[in-house]
């Protein structure tokens, strides 16, 4: 293992710190297939235990994302302010006109395409397969640590104070407090502020913090309300389900600009000590799915716990298979 940039290596790229967009010459098949790698991106991060950043990688757009990402600046919102006189405005527009808008645009719609339509099965599998759903997610996010304890050594005492502060963290905070944690705005927009920042890493879930936070079932069912409200016209549905949606957008938006930019310093300095404390969390999560699967079932006999474990193993080749396609998911 290096220290390099998780980054650093990826495709996608023409030349040294080149990244491709897309331009005036590009037709409609070339932001159709960035909108089916949103999709599949979208899918991903639907899913506890895959993260998005692991099919961008597949896809080879991750760091073009990155990119375009980090082009969202500071500066940007400073321009934002001075639109108001002529000078200003060209200088904001002038500042838009470099972002790679057309890529971002069509990603994004494909990604929310996917999570509209998966956050619709997901709850209906939550409500009515409660036990398989949470047993499949074990599978998902226990295959994902293995994988990626393949990609740490925990052989200093930093990584070592990393590794058990990761595990114990994860598994007080996905027992008792995860359950005391309330279904608020502002619960939702710092869970908004976490879970994007791991949307973006490959191997990390933004799901699976939404999990850990207790908020992944109430932002799926908001999902699912506010895209109902919509085709139905149901103003106070619109309201009440869309303040929540906005929580976490609003969240989203400050992770990115934040977070974000933390975790990727971290990585670049402190990258051993850092993963292993990421896939630490993910190992004391595993509390929070174990203890969902034994709730929901009310007896342990060989024809049910059967499904249980087929679904388990079938999560975890999901993310076995995803790590031999991509030879490193981190």
């Amino acid at each position: 293992m290096t220290d390099e940039s998780p980054t650093a290596g990826d495709g996608g790229t023409d030349t040294a710190g080149a990244t491709p967009r897309l331009d005036t010459d590009d037709g409609l098949r070339d932001y159709l297939v960035v909108y089916l790698k949103g999709t599949a991106m979208g899918t991903a991060d639907a899913v506890p235990g895959v993260s998005g950043g692991t099919i961008a990688l597949i896809a080879g757009i991750y760091e073009r994302l990155i990119a375009a990402i980090t082009d969202f600046d500071v500066d940007l919102l400073r321009s934002l302010l001075g639109v108001h006189t002529a000078d200003g405005r060209a200088e904001f527009l002038g500042r838009v006109r470099a972002l790679d808008l057309a890529f971002l645009v069509s990603l994004g719609l494909g990604v929310a395409t996917a999570l509209i339509t998966v956050s619709r099965v997901l709850e209906v599998a939550l409500v009515e397969y409660t036990a398989l759903t949470f047993a499949f997610f074990f599978g998902l996010i226990a295959a994902s640590a293995v994988v990626l304890y393949g990609e740490v050594h925990v052989n200093t005492p930093r990584r070592v104070a990393a590794a058990v502060f990761g595990f114990v963290f994860a598994f007080v905070l996905t027992g008792e407090v995860t359950a005391i944690l309330p279904n608020t705005p502002l619960v939702v927009f710092l869970a908004g502020v976490v879970a994007i920042s791991a949307m973006i890493l490959p191997g990390i879930s933004g799901s699976f913090l939404l999990l850990v936070l207790g908020q992944y079932e109430y932002v799926v069912r908001s999902l699912r309300q506010f895209t109902d409200a919509v085709v139905a016209f149901d103003a106070s549905a619109l309201v009440a389900d869309g303040s929540v949606l906005a929580s976490f957008a609003a969240g989203a938006v400050v992770g990115l600009l934040t977070i974000s930019r933390v975790i990727e310093w971290a990585l670049e300095h402190y990258r051993p000590a850092t993963l292993t404390f990421l896939v630490s969390l993910m190992v004391g999560a595993l509390r929070l799915p174990a203890e969902r699967v034994l709730g929901a079932t009310p007896e342990f006999t060989p024809a049910v716990v059967a499904p249980l474990v087929l679904a388990a193993v079938v999560g975890a080749g999901a993310v076995l298979a995803l790590d031999h396609f991509t030879e490193d998911l981190l």
